[in-house]
């Protein structure tokens, strides 16, 4: 009778068997975890490294920008400010005038030479914008129908002047702002003088396939 009974039950699982399982499943999902973890530190690594490098190559890049323009920062004839270079319209032009006086025409030619060294190493080029204060163009003057338009004349000029100096014409354009994006409040002469500038401003060059729509067959 005893055997009987003996026969017929299932065998019992030791308990030391069950515990290693269990331990095997913990120290799998525990291997998951440290893996997730390590992964997660290895990209935020990554990111933190490539944005130390590109903060560097920011800083390499105003560092040269002011080593190349020492002369002329020296004498205050232009102003570097976050890789933008200003200068003043009363150093370029008249009152309402897009045409260039002597002084100006010797700053630009001067900087003509360290622009260009400085963009021969780089994939960048040159902006020229130009900037006004907020008064309405001086009655008579037929040239401008308003500010935009003198503003983008005096850009204009400041461009085929630098390229005249030597500048390569695919390495700078022209942008014209007129009395907006002022740096002064317009509410006198110093701070409307502050505002009629033109800023020369290196940016990246867009790759030549950028944006390009494939021909339709």
């Amino acid at each position: 009778m005893t055997d009987d009974f003996d026969a017929g039950a299932e065998p019992t699982v030791p308990a030391w068997a069950v515990f290693g399982d269990l331990m095997s499943v913990m120290l799998g999902a525990f291997v998951l975890v440290l893996l997730g973890v390590i992964g997660v530190q290895m990209e935020l690594s990554a990111r933190l490294e490539n944005e130390v490098k590109q903060r560097q190559e920011e800083l390499k890049r105003r560092q040269t920008l002011e080593e190349a323009l020492a002369g002329p920062l020296a004498a205050g004839r232009v102003t570097l400010k976050d890789g933008r270079i200003g200068i003043s319209g009363n150093v370029l032009f008249a009152l309402n005038s897009d045409q260039l006086q002597p002084e100006g025409r010797a700053l630009l030619k001067s900087l003509a030479a360290p622009l260009s060294a400085y963009l021969g190493a780089r994939d960048e080029i040159l902006m020229v914008s130009g900037f006004t204060d907020d008064q309405q163009v001086r009655e008579g003057n037929r040239r401008f129908a308003d500010n935009l338009e003198l503003s983008a004349q005096r850009a204009l000029t400041v461009t085929r002047a630098l390229i005249e100096a030597g500048l390569p014409p695919a390495s700078i354009f022209s942008a014209a702002f007129g009395s907006q994006q002022p740096v002064a409040s317009n509410a006198t002469e110093e701070s409307r003088a502050k505002n009629r500038r033109v800023e020369i401003a290196p940016v990246p060059r867009v790759s030549a396939g950028a944006g390009a729509t494939k021909p339709h067959a």
